[in-house]
């Protein structure tokens, strides 16, 4: 028997996250193990007037790309995805993963040089969204990939996924528009300020954020939802952080995570498991080795990592930072074709903002 929160989730998907309208063109992606979702959105989708586009990932064709793709497979922009990038109005990703480490024995030079050839179209991407062109929403479908990684059967996974997103609420848009307003008295706390500084067993980070734009994440652009974030000051960034939770990057983990900031420059990273894959990735152009998001988890319903960001990034308790791209409404100026999280616990630290403290052992403190 289908799960009912499947229904209210596609509900909530198109008429909330997404707010499509009659007329607009939108693109449904996801692998076949997420098309239960994937139709139940298509059907709100169809009821809301859109014309749909569905995109299903064939299981394991992104391996065999790597494996087999020449250089110029590698730097070839796909023109149905340009198109789409370019011209529509919505687009919802279904996350519903066969193999978590699929990618684990492909060459990491050769992800970073793919994450290189399609930087342009990220920027596309990112500048349409800001502009408020495209609307765009992550979801995940849970799976038995996902819920193994998790350290969870199926069935505490799919309660896990579904609680972290409120479903179980009588009435789940509601809810995320009262986590909007808890935010909103947060940022606009935030909004105007300049120095940050994270003080910490595992960090010791100063950065700017004058003139920069706290953004509120309450569902409408990740499914579960629950952050604040920004884009510090490109060159602002200076100090040590080590993140004890793994990077995980197209499926490969990187362990014990260590970068050291000079001028807002990484100038130093190591790992005790995966140094080739961080190197590879901080190489990949310029502004990998910049930060393009610091953020903080508000989501108090998530409270165990599950080695998926989609998730973990929204602990309440955790920040994370971004290396890479950073995200045009916030006004970060970073242009890179990764954007890679990476995940601090912060319940034995404490953040100043402007010298006064704003939180401490993984609460807001204002």
């Amino acid at each position: 028997m289908s799960d009912p929160r499947i229904t209210k989730l596609a509900q909530v998907l198109i008429h909330y996250s997404l707010k499509i309208k009659p007329g607009q063109k939108l693109q449904i992606s996801t692998s076949p193990l997420g098309v239960e979702l994937a139709l139940a959105a298509y059907i709100e989708a169809l009821k809301a007037g859109a014309n749909t586009h569905v995109d299903l990932e064939l299981p394991d064709a992104s391996e065999a790309f790597f494996r087999l793709a020449s250089d110029a497979q590698l730097d070839f922009i796909n023109p149905v995805r340009r198109l789409i990038t370019e011209t529509f109005d919505a687009s919802l990703t279904i996350d519903a993963e066969y193999n978590t480490r699929n990618l684990s024995g492909i060459d990491p030079s050769r992800i970073a040089r793919r994450g290189k050839a399609n930087a342009f179209l990220s920027k596309i991407f990112l500048e349409r969204s800001a502009k408020g062109e495209l609307k765009w929403c992550l979801t995940l479908y849970p799976t038995q990939a996902t819920a193994q990684e998790a350290d969870m059967s199926l069935s505490d996974y799919q309660e896990f996924v579904y609680n972290a997103g409120m479903l179980d609420e009588p009435d789940p848009v509601e809810a995320w528009r009262q986590e909007y307003n808890r935010q909103k008295v947060i940022t606009q706390w935030l909004n105007g300020k300049d120095k940050v500084l994270l003080k910490g067993s595992d960090i010791d980070l100063s950065f700017s954020i004058k003139d920069r734009l706290f953004i509120e994440c309450a569902g409408e652009y990740n499914f579960p939802d629950g952050e604040i974030f920004t884009g510090p000051v490109e060159d602002s960034a200076n100090g040590w952080v080590r993140f004890q939770y793994p990077g995980i990057y197209s499926g490969k983990e990187v362990t014990d995570i260590e970068l050291w900031f000079e001028n807002g420059k990484v100038v130093k990273e190591k790992a005790s498991k995966g140094q080739e894959l961080l190197t590879a990735l901080l190489n990949t152009d310029e502004g990998a080795r910049y930060l393009g998001e610091w953020g903080i988890g508000t989501n108090y319903h998530i409270q165990r990592f599950t080695k998926n960001m989609l998730f973990d990034e929204k602990i309440g308790g955790t920040l994370h930072l971004a290396l890479g791209a950073g995200y045009p409404e916030s006004h970060s100026k970073n242009d890179s074709g990764i954007h890679w999280d990476m995940l601090c616990d912060m319940n034995a630290s404490e953040i100043l903002v402007d010298g006064e403290l704003f939180y401490k052992d993984g609460k807001v403190a204002i």
